[in-house]
């Protein structure tokens, strides 16, 4: 009998191991927070990455290694009781195929943080009810990322996940809590979710889907065809500009790219970047210098 049950809780964990769909780091950094005991920010951070990495976002079985890779870094900026202010900051990114590179995904940062939070309180997502802002935040991302990875590896992929993320945004619009709601700002979780499943954006999913799964991925055995669709892809982005030159997903998309975009084109088989950098200006211009480095 204590064999049969050996057995049983080594099923259970290889099934729970199996069952997480990210390997997130989340680090608190209370730096601008003055005194010296700063237990509560340490208890948080511990919290936050249990809360992240045990919990079940998705109904797919991920293996260890393809848990999606990605970071969040809150930084508090003022703390008045267990009322804390800052922003977040998150990061993802996947393996390219037949290589040991990881791309960077989705990089966004979040100015309109803030949350109540008292020391050792458990955190638990609820999906049909708003438990507190620190978790519908969280959680809201978390579906966020998933959403982006999903949607480089097929088109559209991502759509479920996204839908959840403005389920989580729908519940905590009457909290109170800025970032949820259409007059926050234009740069808001609210545009961000909503902008994503809106059909007048749908070329930006399609650029991410033909970028990653067409492009990267086919870097390792043909860089010609995989340079000729990263540049297809982002002439997709150009259709978005030539209707919405200041739309909110294509600053969002070069803050993750940008750095990439150049060095792809900047090395290996030569390819004619005239188009693609004149693509790239307008859409960016505010990284004409990194631009400029393409040949």
């Amino acid at each position: 009998m204590r064999k049969i049950l050996q057995i049983l809780v080594i099923l259970f964990t290889v099934i729970q191991v199996k069952s997480q769909e990210l390997s997130c780091s989340i680090t608190v950094n209370s730096d601008k927070i003055p005194g010296s005991n700063k237990q509560i920010f340490t208890t948080l951070e511990n919290t936050l990455n249990e809360f992240v990495n045990q919990t079940r976002w998705a109904n797919s079985n991920y293996k260890p290694q393809e848990r999606i890779n990605c970071n969040l870094t809150i930084t508090i900026l003022e703390q008045n009781g267990n009322d804390f202010k800052g922003h977040i900051q998150i990061q993802s990114s996947r393996p390219i195929y037949n290589s040991s590179y990881l791309t960077p995904v989705f990089n966004f940062k979040d100015d309109d943080f803030s949350f109540n939070y008292a020391e050792f309180e458990p955190l638990q997502f609820n999906e049909n009810t708003f438990e507190s802002n620190l978790v519908s935040v969280v959680s809201f991302y978390v579906y966020t990322i998933l959403g982006f990875d999903a949607d480089t590896f097929s088109l559209n992929g991502g759509s479920s996940f996204f839908t959840k993320a403005q389920d989580i945004l729908v519940q905590a619009q009457q909290s109170g809590y800025a970032g949820w709601n259409q007059n926050d700002g234009s740069g808001t979780r609210f545009t961000l979710i909503d902008n994503l499943l809106s059909p007048t954006y749908s070329a930006f999913r399609n650029t991410l889907y033909e970028y990653h799964l067409k492009g990267l991925d086919v870097m390792a055995q043909d860089q010609i065809e995989a340079k000729n669709k990263i540049a297809e892809s982002i002439d997709g982005l150009k259709s978005i500009f030539d209707s919405r030159p200041n739309a909110f997903l294509l600053r969002v998309f070069m803050d993750s790219k940008a750095s990439e975009i150049v060095s792809v084109f900047s090395g290996g088989i030569r390819f004619d970047t005239f188009k693609l950098k004149e693509d790239l200006l307008k859409i960016s211009p505010i990284n004409a210098a990194k631009w400029s480095e393409i040949e």
